[in-house]
Parts: C-alpha cells; sequence; structure tokens
C-alpha cells in the first residue's frame, strides 16, 4: 500500500484498479482501528489475539460453568400508575453484589447484545405478556430469564465485556441508557477484533460443508432434546400428580375412619370389628401425606435438576440455529444484493463507454462502482468474520455436550432417591395395616390375594 500519483479518470476503466489497490488498503487499515468516539483505553473494547490458534476454543464444560452463577428471584410487585410492574433480583456469584431489574431492562441489554455481537449466539428472551400475567407465567418468565443471564454470562467473549459488567453491577436507575452508551460509536465485534480482517486465513477450505454438516447435525440434537425435555416434563408432573392423588387417597381414608353414621342393628355383631377398622384407617392419613410429601420433592427435584437443565441446552441450541439464519440472511443476502448492483453498474459503464457519454458521468458512474467495489470487499470480509464466529460457537455447542451425563445422573439420582424414600414409607406402612385383618375370633388373618389367573373369571 505504497504512495503514489493517482490516474487521470477521463476516460472509462482508467483509474479503477488503482483505485481499488488503494480502498483495500485503506478498508484493512480503518478496520483494524477502533472507531473513534469518547476517549479510552483501546483494552476496553478491543479484543486481543490469543495464543495459538486463535479459532479453536480450549475451554472444558466446567470452566464455562464456573465462570458465574446468576440468581434470579421475583421480589415483591410494584403498582405503577396503571399496570403492576414486576421486578427481579439478579443477584452474580461472581461480581458479588445484587442489582434491580425490570423485564425492559433485559430487553435492552438483549438488543445492545445483537448490536454489538451479530456473529454470536445471543439467546433468546422469553415473551413479554402485557396484560393477565397469572404466576404460573411470571415463574415460567423468571426460569427463562435465569437461563438467558446464565448463557451469557459463561459464553467466552461476552463473559469479558463491559456490558455484562454493567448489567450485573450497576446500581442506578438508569441502567438502560447507561446499556446503550456503552455501545454507542462503538462498533460492532467485526470492527472491534484484531484478527476480523484476518477470518479467512483461520479457516479451513472447506468451511462451507462443515457449516452445513455441523447445521444439520445440531438441528437433529435440537429436535431430540426437544422430546427428552418433553418427556421429562411429563414425568416431573406425573410425580406431583402422584402426590395429589396419595394426598386425597389418605385423606379418603380418614374420612372413613371418621365416620359417627349409627351402626345399624343387623351388623351389631360385627361392630368391635368396624370399630377398630375405623380407628385404624383414621390413622393411616399422616402416612400418605408423608407419601404425597415424597413424591412432591421428587418432582420439584425434577423440574429443577433436570427439566430446567434441558430447557438451559435448548435455549443454547436455538440460539445457534437463530445465528445460522442470521449468517444466511444478514450477511449473505446483504454480499449477494452488493454483487447484483455491482454487476448493474458494470453494465451502465459500458453502455457509457459504447455510447460516448460526457466524461464527468462517466467519471461519477466509475467512482459509484469503486464505492460498490469496497462495499463488496467489506461484505466478503464480514462474511468470512460470520464464519469464523459460526465455527467457534459451533464448538461451544460441543463443550457444551457433556452436559447431557449431568442431566441423566440428575435425573437417575432423583428417581433412586425418590423410589428409597417412598419404599421406606411403605415399609413403615405395611405392619399398621395388620389391625385391618382381623377374623371373626379377633385374630389376624393375612390379606386375602386374588387366585392365578383372572380375577373376574367365573
Amino acid at each position: 500500500c505504497s504512495g503514489g500519483v493517482a490516474p487521470p479518470l477521463g476516460a472509462a476503466g482508467k483509474g479503477t484498479e488503482y483505485f481499488k489497490a488503494i480502498s483495500f488498503c485503506i478498508i484493512l487499515s480503518d478496520l483494524a482501528k477502533p472507531p473513534v468516539n469518547e476517549p479510552r483505553e483501546p483494552e476496553q473494547f478491543l479484543m486481543q489475539a490469543p495464543q495459538g490458534n486463535p479459532l479453536l476454543l480450549s475451554h472444558t464444560l466446567q470452566e464455562l460453568l464456573s465462570k458465574d452463577s446468576v440468581q434470579v428471584e421475583l421480589i415483591p410487585e410494584k403498582k405503577g400508575l396503571f399496570l403492576k410492574h414486576v421486578e427481579y433480583e439478579v443477584s452474580s456469584k461472581r461480581f458479588k453484589c445484587s442489582v434491580y431489574r425490570r423485564y425492559n431492562d433485559f430487553v435492552v441489554f438483549h438488543e445492545m447484545l445483537l448490536q454489538k455481537f451479530p456473529y454470536r449466539m445471543v439467546p433468546a428472551l422469553p415473551p413479554k405478556r402485557m396484560l393477565g400475567a397469572d404466576r404460573e407465567f411470571i415463574e415460567s418468565r423468571r426460569r427463562a430469564l435465569k437461563r438467558f443471564i446464565n448463557l451469557v454470562a459463561r459464553h467466552p467473549p461476552f463473559s469479558e465485556d463491559v456490558l455484562l459488567k454493567l448489567f450485573l453491577s450497576f446500581s442506578g436507575s438508569d441502567v438502560q441508557n447507561k446499556l446503550r452508551e456503552l455501545v454507542q460509536g462503538v462498533g460492532d465485534e467485526f470492527m472491534t477484533c484484531r484478527l476480523a480482517t484476518q477470518a479467512k486465513d483461520f479457516l479451513p477450505a472447506d468451511i462451507q460443508a462443515q457449516f452445513a454438516a455441523s447445521r444439520e447435525l445440531i438441528r437433529n440434537i435440537y429436535n431430540s432434546f426437544y422430546k427428552l425435555r418433553d418427556r421429562a416434563e411429563r414425568i416431573a408432573s406425573r410425580a406431583i400428580e402422584n402426590a395429589s392423588d396419595l394426598l386425597i387417597f389418605g385423606k379418603e381414608l380418614s374420612a372413613l375412619g371418621s365416620d359417627t353414621t349409627p351402626l345399624p342393628s343387623w351388623a351389631a355383631l360385627n361392630n368391635s370389628t368396624w370399630g377398630t377398622l375405623k380407628q385404624a384407617l383414621k390413622g393411616l392419613s399422616v402416612e400418605f401425606a408423608l407419601l404425597a410429601d415424597k413424591a412432591v420433592q421428587q418432582g420439584k427435584q425434577e423440574e429443577n435438576d433436570v427439566v430446567e437443565k434441558l430447557n438451559l441446552f435448548l435455549d443454547l441450541l436455538q440460539s445457534y440455529k437463530d445465528l445460522c439464519e442470521r449468517h444466511e440472511k444478514g450477511v449473505l443476502h446483504k454480499h449477494q444484493r452488493a454483487l447484483h448492483k455491482y454487476s448493474m453498474m458494470k453494465k451502465q459503464m459500458m453502455s457509457a463507454t459504447v455510447q460516448n457519454k460526457e466524461p464527468e458521468s462517466v467519471e461519477q458512474l466509475e467512482s459509484r462502482i469503486v464505492e460498490q467495489e469496497n462495499a463488496i470487499l467489506t461484505m466478503e470480509l464480514r462474511n468470512y468474520f460470520s464464519l469464523y464466529c459460526l465455527h467457534q460457537e459451533t464448538q461451544l455447542i460441543h463443550i457444551y455436550l457433556p452436559l447431557t451425563s449431568h442431566i441423566l445422573g440428575a435425573f437417575v439420582n432423583s428417581q433412586i432417591q425418590g423410589h428409597k424414600e417412598m419404599s421406606k414409607v411403605w415399609n413403615e406402612l405395611k405392619p399398621k395395616l395388620s389391625c385391618l385383618f382381623v377374623g371373626s375370633s379377633n385374630m389376624p388373618t393375612p390379606p386375602l390375594s386374588p387366585p392365578e389367573g383372572n380375577f373376574f373369571s367365573n
């Protein structure tokens, strides 16, 4: 990119190659520089080049999970002029502080992340519900916000960005404006990453084929995990429904034992038997209530340790699918439009040359062609950088895959613990049934078992 004297642009075709070379050098130079805004240290927003091959991630799942653990809890509702506002207490283990955030604060934070990191997996936010938000919806949204902020806090580029630090630690009332100020005039990751213009050099030659194969694989993984999550939800729900049935079963036994209806005279011979039976039935409700409590504990544990972890992984997989769509509909689409516009300009240039139009109009057209060539070059660089980021985000998905063993382990342990505790209660209940089986001689008799074969056979 050495200096030189520009050739005149008096005729069609002259000067184009010179301006292409100069423009290429200027673009590479400008893209590598931080944008000029308010004075700040470059280290605050320029991503540094890592050691070794920067394309490869060296993180483990445990390293990602240990980056931070963020809790999101509901705080008492505050009534506004027209609507009640739900507020959350967001507590970060890493930053050792708690801040109060509303849903709209999460929305602005999400928008700024997408603006600054358009080529990364930014998890989606749960939907906003304007009216009629019941407790179930509010709790579901709280869980989703917790998953969102934890995925962001553990994402390598996001975790080191000032946006995250401000969102998790700033205690002022104007957090939304502060977030916007951080992004204003800085540019996206392509503008601030030192490796952006070199991304193509680190990509494998078959990157397009790898991208297509990875996208298909992750789509299949998503579909399977979606079904697993649905089944896990049903299993947890059945445990809670089972608890409700056990509780009602015990209450009905207690009601039967507390019945005060007078015994008819023709059943007087069995008066003592019915009295003893009622007393025994009345006491069984305690054990059934305990069984119901154990079933609820198991259902809740599986909701937290199994269903929520499956939802976390599904949120991550969905963010990857969204990223693939942004790549195709964003960078690639803009690139294709830029190429089409360039082709049209070249045709106009050829037509102007053939028709011997005025030199000034030819110069203007040629200048527009140079600008379009620069735009195409920028789109190509962005396309390679987008693929570079996609390659890393694909690695991140695979780093998270061992979470499957954590989920299965939690599910198995929950089933073992749940059945073990309930089995203990059932075994404690069994001796109390002996007084239910009293014959005419007031001697305990074993309960009748159905004969082999069909119980209702003749």
